[in-house]
């Protein structure tokens, strides 16, 4: 059976989510693991932003797991003097390499396309996180450059900038198949 994920608007009891991927070979990129409070917080605030609709968060669920694998989501930005959303994601480390944040990113992007009214959606992968990078490419993202970030607050780091064009119907469309793990023709 292929594996298949779901995104689940993030709920009261994901905190654990977050838990599972606080670790220090996953958030390598990402300055380290957090404190229980710093997730806490994270998880409040992931909550706060999708009530007030400031960002959309999602619990990742595989077809092939009894747990949520990770998370995904997408808030509101403005980059460069334009309105944009910015997306990010994370799977925890025993699920990784079997296509899952492909999947995740392409339905992420195809939500915002339905429930969006912003034209460009951002990622911003320090430029030595390659499986990152990797994954912008394979989603359809272009990349536009790199630029000098702080993550966390107070720690400078550099990322590459990719861009997914939402206006692009067929590119959302094409997301959308592989998301649903059809064929895809090159």
């Amino acid at each position: 059976m292929h594996e298949t994920i779901t995104l689940r608007p993030w709920g009261h009891g994901d905190l654990a989510v977050l838990e599972r991927s606080n670790t220090q070979e996953a958030t390598r990129f990402l300055g380290g693991p957090e404190s229980a409070e710093a997730l806490a917080n994270r998880h409040a605030r992931f909550l706060r932003l999708w009530r007030e609709g400031e960002a959309r968060m999602f619990a990742v669920e595989s077809s092939r797991e009894a747990e949520a694998v990770g998370s995904i989501g997408y808030w509101k930005k403005s980059w460069q003097g334009e309105d944009v959303y910015e997306t990010g994601w994370s799977i925890a480390t025993p699920y990784q390499g079997r296509g899952l944040a492909t999947q995740a990113l392409a339905a992420c992007v195809a939500d915002a396309a339905r429930h969006g009214e912003r034209r460009w959606m951002l990622a911003f992968p320090r430029i030595d996180n390659a499986a990152s990078n990797a994954l912008c490419r394979a989603a359809g993202f272009t990349l536009r450059g790199e630029e000098d970030f702080e993550y966390p607050k107070g720690t400078p780091i550099r990322s590459n900038v990719w861009a997914f064009d939402l206006a692009q119907t067929a590119s959302v469309e094409l997301l959308a198949h592989v998301h649903r793990g059809d064929a895809v023709a090159e």
